[in-house]
């Protein structure tokens, strides 16, 4: 099977299809990818693991800070504790809180990051002359990376430090 073929196959089976887990698999949600494959992600109940991504999935579907998983348990493993079965999209997210098997601690701290979430900055509606130096200087009308964490520094803060 060529490598386009089987590509097709995985999206259609990851995007089509909507699964529910079984007794022994949990809903996760991930957490940090630490590399070679593995995910650190987080259970409804608060404990973290590794998991590790299945050569299926390796190089045709990509999973990034806060997506949603279904993992089936590995006994022998000591750091790496489950595999992942299922990527979980928001169409199946969206069936799964309407089937009532979607975690209530996934709700609320869902509810809690879109609250918190900062805004992408709106571009300048007129744009600078070339030969201003605050166009170098002002980064605030670039791209913001979702997948990084944003830390905000208030004025208060630096205005204490500066006096200290």
């Amino acid at each position: 099977m060529s490598q386009a073929t089987k590509r097709k196959h995985v999206v259609k089976e990851v995007l089509g299809e909507h699964m529910v887990p079984s007794d022994q698999q949990q809903i996760v949600r991930v957490l940090r990818t630490p590399g070679n494959n593995l995910h650190e992600v987080e259970t409804a109940q608060g404990q973290r693991f590794l998991v590790s991504m299945p050569s299926k999935y390796r190089k045709n579907i990509w999973i990034k800070r806060g997506d949603f998983l279904i993992v089936d348990p590995i006994e022998e493993g000591e750091k790496v504790k489950a595999e992942i079965s299922f990527v979980l999209c928001k169409d199946h997210v969206r069936s799964l809180k309407k089937d009532g098997l979607w975690p209530e601690a996934f709700e609320v701290a869902e509810k809690h990051n879109n609250r918190n979430r900062p805004t992408q900055p709106e571009l300048p509606a007129e744009p600078q002359a070339s030969g201003e130096e605050s166009s170098s200087e002002d980064d605030s009308d670039l791209f913001v990376n979702t997948n990084r964490r944003q830390y905000h520094e208030s004025e208060e803060e630096s205005e204490e430090e500066e006096t200290a």
